[in-house]
């Protein structure tokens, strides 16, 4: 008999597919897999996050930051299930992430046993691409490739549920009998392209546009050059999806920004005025912020044929790579000789810049949380990670940071999931230990799952090559998104017993595991304070605090926000002045020369 464990093969089998991390948290129900890491001798590095929603949360940033397999582990039963919000995260977002779980004996299966949950129901919608239970060693080898192959090719999440007696029972291969499958390792992304005569077609469509839009989502990171050299040749103006926002650098003129309800006025003018719209790879949701049906012709790029025409009903759909396709694409397209649509956009672009530095300037009691962002976008290092958490803070994240080549920024897209930021921030630093790293979070996540993340930066973060990690935390007493949504969406006043939480120390928290603590309350010490904590020798948690009566306004205000907006005043809101006075001064602020100065 082979002294070699199911877990151990389990261990070497990840380490030939080329997984060298492992997010999660131990357990009894998965002990037999962690001996084998422990005596694996460091081939394949363990991450000990606090929690096992946050180590989902890591494998999913590592799946998108590393451009690989994200994988995760829990033991059973709570354990388990603690994984699915990051699970989720990563479904959602097209991440191909491994799942690792514990289970109980398979003698005790069906017993009402502690512990004993039918994981593979529970996990059968988040993983249903692959997910399934081990019954015999010889079944485990086939588990692990085809599980992986599976997250990988369809960039899905997949589960292997381990028993916890079968974990340490003696490991055989398969039999060569009949029953058995003996299966291999390896997998290697296709060149995925559009047939010819569908590449001609959406040429045919592009050339005929005179206002050519382009909307890039995440599928077109790493095709920022195949997308400039499109937009040049057909005069074309830029928006991004919010998971796009790495696509393209926002020093060009005509990149709009960011789109929908965290978007820009720019971004909304080019879809609503635009006669044709190029979509490459972004599911991008809401429909009422693209044009208008049947007021453009459309061209959509996707690596997942079900993401083709969902949002708007294109004219050409092409399956295909981003990058390949429009490098086939780009020998079709005329160049427009007619460049009034791009002056246009770019008019647009440059006004609102200015109407975005007048918001961000506008004075706030104490701090307005657009100029915190606003201060770090020109102080971020050129290599920087930027990470963000659900809530307003991803207003000022979408339109105040600023991306150059070479920035890599993310969030929970598809789930849009709060306590994401810290855990995204951490798998970042884990897959570039030499870049900086910074997480805008509000104190809602903080509270929420963030906080207790602090404290797996302050068991690692010696060992990293730069220690520059910072968690900016905006400390407004409110979970001030879903407030703002109360009353635009509800017409409600703002629930008090819901809205408000506590006001915490959160760098005195810092200060107390060994991080640097920074706390600000004056606008005119938002600069200062960004730059100390960029030149930090440890990682940062620098708390600034803001004011949760700035309104996120969103690009364009339909009759009926505003009509909800104007009943929530008069229903009674407990901010009633202050959100007056910040939105007058939002609103007004670009129309009225130093009207920012004054309170």
């Amino acid at each position: 008999m082979s002294s070699l464990t199911v877990s151990d093969y389990f261990i070497e089998r990840l380490y030939q597919w080329g997984v060298r991390r492992i997010y999660g948290y131990p357990g009894d129900g998965i002990n037999g897999v962690f001996g084998a890491l422990n005596r694996a001798d460091g081939k394949i590095r363990f991450i000990q996050a606090r929690h096992e929603e946050m180590a989902a949360f890591m494998a999913s940033a590592e799946a998108k930051f590393g451009g690989g397999l994200g994988v995760c582990i829990a033991t059973s039963g709570p354990g388990a299930t603690h994984l699915l919000t990051g699970l989720y995260d990563a479904r959602l977002d097209h991440m191909p992430v491994l799942a690792i779980c514990g289970q109980q004996a398979r003698t005790a299966l069906g017993s009402h046993y502690q512990q004993e949950i039918d994981l593979a129901s529970m996990f059968k919608d988040v993983a249903g691409a692959f997910v399934q239970q081990a019954s015999a060693p010889a079944q485990v080898r086939h588990l692990i490739d085809r599980g992986i192959r599976t997250a990988l090719a369809e960039r899905k999440v997949a589960v292997i549920i381990l028993p916890n007696d079968l974990q340490d029972e003696a490991y055989s291969e398969p039999p060569r009998a009949h029953g058995a499958v003996h299966s291999g390792i390896g997998y290697a992304r296709p060149r995925l392209l559009p047939h010819d005569e569908d590449l001609r077609h959406a040429a045919e469509v592009l050339n005929a546009g005179n206002k050519v839009a382009i909307l890039v989502g995440a599928g077109a990171l790493g095709a920022a050059n195949e997308v400039i050299a499109v937009a040049e040749r057909l005069g074309a103006g830029a928006a991004k999806a919010l998971l796009g926002k790495a696509a393209l650098p926002d020093d060009l003129p005509w990149v709009t920004g960011s789109i929908g309800l965290l978007g820009t006025e720019a971004s909304y003018k080019l879809m609503t005025e635009c006669d044709t719209l190029l979509m490459v790879g972004s599911g991008f949701p809401y429909a009422e912020f693209l044009p208008e049906e049947g007021k453009a012709r459309g061209v959509q790029i996707d690596i997942k044929a079900d993401m083709l025409s969902i949002r708007y009903p294109m004219d050409v759909n092409l399956h295909g790579d981003a990058g390949e396709t429009l490098r086939a694409l780009l020998p079709l397209l005329m160049e427009k000789a007619d460049r009034s649509w791009r002056r246009q956009v770019e008019e647009w672009r440059g006004s609102w810049d200015k109407t975005l530095e007048e918001r961000a300037m506008a004075s706030a009691d104490p701090i307005n949380p657009q100029r915190v962002a606003s201060e770090l976008s020109p102080r971020l290092p050129d290599d920087a990670i930027i990470t963000c958490d659900s809530g307003s803070c991803a207003n000022w994240f979408a339109r105040d940071i600023k991306i150059r080549r070479g920035m890599m920024c993310s969030l929970s897209g598809g789930l849009a999931s709060m306590g994401a930021a810290v855990p995204y921030a951490i798998a970042g630093k884990f897959v570039h230990p030499d870049r900086p790293v910074v997480a805008l979070v509000g104190d809602g996540a903080m509270q929420m799952s963030n906080l207790a993340e602090l404290i797996t930066v302050a068991k690692y973060w010696r060992e990293w090559q730069n220690p520059q990690w910072i968690c900016c935390v905006f400390n407004n007493e409110d979970l001030n998104q879903v407030t703002w949504e109360q009353r635009v969406m509800q017409g409600d006043p703002k629930f008090e017993a819901s809205q408000n939480i506590p006001d915490v120390p959160y760098h005195r928290f810092a200060e107390s595991i060994g991080l640097r603590g920074i706390y600000v309350d004056r606008e005119d010490a938002v600069a200062g304070a960004w730059d100390e904590a960029l030149a930090a020798d440890r990682p940062v948690v620098i708390e600034f605090k803001t004011d949760p009566d700035v309104p996120p306004l969103p690009s364009h205000i339909t009759l009926e926000q505003a009509k909800a907006y104007a009943s929530a005043l008069l229903g009674g809101d407990p901010d009633r002045s202050g959100i007056i006075k910040q939105t007058a001064k939002q609103v007004l602020g670009s129309l009225l020369p130093g009207h920012h100065k004054g309170k």
